[in-house]
């Protein structure tokens, strides 16, 4: 087995081990992905200011979030269909990250439903939540995550509409599937015998837990998805938030926010916090980077909620300037989907052990003890 070393080892391991329609999915954004882009090249072109003959033999990387105490500065993003990445894999990385100290978000679109996922972890976990036309099966859901004890709910709003991902499109997983796409779909998954054998054979039942019983006839995940993709709600406004709010009891955190007076009115509305996000490129592909639009935003809210933030964060680095930039912590997606990808819950556990180790080592090479004094006098300016 190759030595991973790093975040990105995990992404090849990934890429060898997944059919190539799994792995774009993962890796992929929509159209020319130049959101995609411009979050990994903006990151990059931050620079850390580096400090020396500062005490930094006992670090602090722990943070409060939402009055939830984290042991690292990480929040597991809602990642769909991660249940196709490895057994059961949802069920696995919420028991790593229980382990990490570090909240796991479930998606909406799980292969897990939250009572199976609920059912293997001794903790709650947060629940992503999209707004959809059919409100009953909303509130159904809501209600769902509160007898598990959920007590944040993250409503994903960047998606009134639901942009192209090419790489899906040609892969057949968008719908537009032919007789040839369906045939090299096939073939891709018998190619990867482990995959098969792992998810395939052994994960099943392979189907959006959280929505079986909304198509309850669905035989595929093609049928599941064909529904998923007609409750995408173009009408959502502000009101809705507020329906939101007043059924929920818990802490609500409004991810895909990107500009600073939706950030004024999502803590008008309600929000316990949001997430800076640009869907990790997913969406509008002309869509600025997350860490670029972070410190306006956090300039503009002036306090009155938590910023968390995603888009592109897959090292310790990228962590510090994410809160150098007026984060509170981080939402990463594609890092440990990656490492799921590649060892299942193992693979997981040792993605944040990665980036706990990096976050330390930059820490201390900026001379700053506490990861949540991390502010933008860390950055060169």
């Amino acid at each position: 087995m190759a030595v991973l070393a790093s975040v990105a080892d995990y992404r090849g391991q990934a890429q060898e081990r997944l059919p190539r329609s799994l792995f774009d999915y993962l890796n992929g954004g929509s159209y020319a992905e130049r959101a995609l882009a411009a979050n990994r090249a903006d990151l990059d072109a931050l620079k850390l200011r580096q400090r020396v003959l500062c005490d930094v033999s006992r670090l602090d990387l722990s943070t409060q979030v939402l009055g939830e105490s984290l042991a690292l500065p990480v929040v597991l993003a809602p990642c769909g269909l991660a249940g196709l990445y490895a057994r059961r894999g949802e069920v696995q990385a919420a028991r790593a990250a229980r382990v990490a100290g570090v909240p796991f978000c479930l998606s909406t679109v799980s292969v897990c439903s939250i009572e199976e996922v609920r059912a293997a972890v001794d903790a709650p976990f947060w629940f992503q939540l999209y707004m959809m036309r059919d409100r009953g099966y909303v509130a159904a859901l809501m209600e769902r995550a509160r007898v598990a004890g959920c007590r944040t709910l993250v409503l994903t709003v960047d998606l009134p509409v639901l942009a192209d991902r090419y790489r899906d499109v040609r892969n057949g997983l968008a719908g537009q599937t032919t007789a040839r796409s369906r045939v090299q779909f096939a073939l891709d998954m018998l190619g990867h015998a482990g995959w098969l054998w792992d998810v395939g054979l052994r994960g099943r039942p392979l189907t959006f837990g959280n929505l079986a019983a909304a198509v309850p006839g669905a035989r595929n995940i093609d049928q599941f998805k064909q529904w998923v993709d007609a409750q995408f709600d173009a009408s959502v406004t502000w009101r809705d938030i507020a329906w939101i709010r007043a059924r929920w009891p818990g802490a609500l955190v409004v991810k895909g926010i990107m500009d600073p007076d939706d950030a004024v009115r999502a803590a008008d509305a309600g929000a316990d916090a949001i997430v800076v996000s640009n869907h990790g490129g997913r969406q509008l592909d002309s869509a600025p980077s997350t860490i670029s639009v972070l410190p306006r935003i956090a300039d503009g809210v002036c306090g009155r909620l938590e910023l968390l933030v995603d888009g592109g964060i897959g090292s310790g680095d990228d962590i510090a300037k994410a809160l150098a930039c007026g984060a509170r912590a981080c939402l990463v997606g594609r890092a440990w989907l990656a490492g799921l990808a590649a060892r299942g819950g193992v693979g997981v556990s040792e993605v944040l052990a990665i980036l706990q180790r990096e976050l330390a080592v930059t820490l201390a090479l900026l001379g700053v003890r506490r990861a949540r004094d991390l502010g933008r006098d860390a950055l060169c300016c």
